[in-house]
């Protein structure tokens, strides 16, 4: 059994070619898939070269961890039926490549234990699924106040303000450098950094990912105030010390998501509390993804793409 899959060659160079699939178990699901979304965090990484190692990792290799489709044959253990809707967390089905994390082809195989039931309804917008519960883990890791400062208005950063608005919590000050993408109706509208003369903030979220921003964030906080990374910084993080000092700054690290953060957001989603509308910014054919990936990590007003499998032929 073949698909259809992007395939990171080496860094630098994309592909859309077949690849050829491991069998199914009786805990497995076959999923078509309608939807993938590119993250431009891990898979910039992997397609610049500049992901840090860790087990597993190689190329050649299927991206994505945001994929939805439809359930095209269930294992009579996984707990699923045929035509069933299910969000694709990620995927190792793949004999000729490797699975990093997956998801990013036309048909994937999976356990059923791993696959995330969502309504029809939300369409191309439960890819955002992934996104929204790294999000949320980073609004309510332990010992952490909810920021009163979000640093960059992509996907995230606009994640993170509308559910921090759907906790009930404090509408976030956001800085984004772009202008033509401070503005979310569905949460607040960023400043620039520089429009903004606070220097009292008790918590700052980064989810730019820009390393080089943190001894700015550091001078912004108030006294024992916290900066929590949400992004993922592939460079050596450094900061100057006398300034964190007299602060007597904490630094926070955002991890993954768990199993509780993604159940967290659907329950806000399935509430009315949660929109994930408006997020998507672009959409191409699947076979169009060479040029889809460049538009997702070097246009400014691409906030998420997604790669259309239904209009792969």
């Amino acid at each position: 059994m073949f698909t259809s899959a992007v395939v990171l060659q080496e860094p630098h160079e994309i592909a859309v070619r077949d690849v050829a699939l491991t069998p199914a178990g009786e805990a497995d699901i076959v999923v078509d898939v309608d939807w993938s979304g590119i993250s431009t965090g891990t898979e910039k990484l992997f397609w610049n070269g500049t992901m840090p190692p860790f087990p597993g990792m190689g190329y050649p290799l299927v991206p994505g961890y945001e994929s939805v489709g439809r359930v095209a044959q269930a294992g009579p253990t996984s707990g699923y039926r045929t035509g069933e809707t299910v969000f694709v967390p990620g995927a190792t089905c793949y004999r000729d490549a490797r699975g990093l994390f997956g998801a990013t082809a036309q048909t994937v195989i999976l356990p059923g234990a791993r696959a995330i039931r969502v309504p029809d309804a939300l369409g191309a917008d439960a890819v955002l699924l992934s996104l929204a519960a790294t999000a949320h883990h980073a609004l309510v890791l332990p010992d952490t106040p909810a920021p009163d400062l979000v640093v960059g208005f992509g996907g995230l950063g606009r994640l993170i303000a509308r559910i921090a608005i759907a906790l009930d919590l404090p509408a976030p000050t956001v800085w984004e450098k772009a202008a033509d993408r401070r503005a979310d109706p569905g949460s607040v509208t960023a400043i620039d950094a520089e429009d903004d003369p606070r220097r009292d903030y008790a918590a700052i979220l980064d989810a730019s990912g820009d390393g080089r921003l943190l001894d700015t964030l550091i001078s912004r906080l108030a006294p024992r105030g916290t900066v929590t990374l949400a992004g993922f910084y592939a460079e050596p993080l450094g900061f100057a010390f006398p300034p964190a000092f007299m602060r007597e700054a904490r630094i926070h690290i955002a991890a993954e998501f768990t199993p509780a953060d993604l159940s967290a957001v659907t329950g806000l989603i399935d509430s009315g509390r949660l929109s994930l509308a408006g997020l998507i910014s672009h959409r191409a054919p699947a076979r169009d993804a060479c040029d889809a990936y460049a538009t997702a990590f070097g246009d400014p007003r691409c906030t998420k793409m997604v790669l259309d499998w239904r209009r792969n032929g």
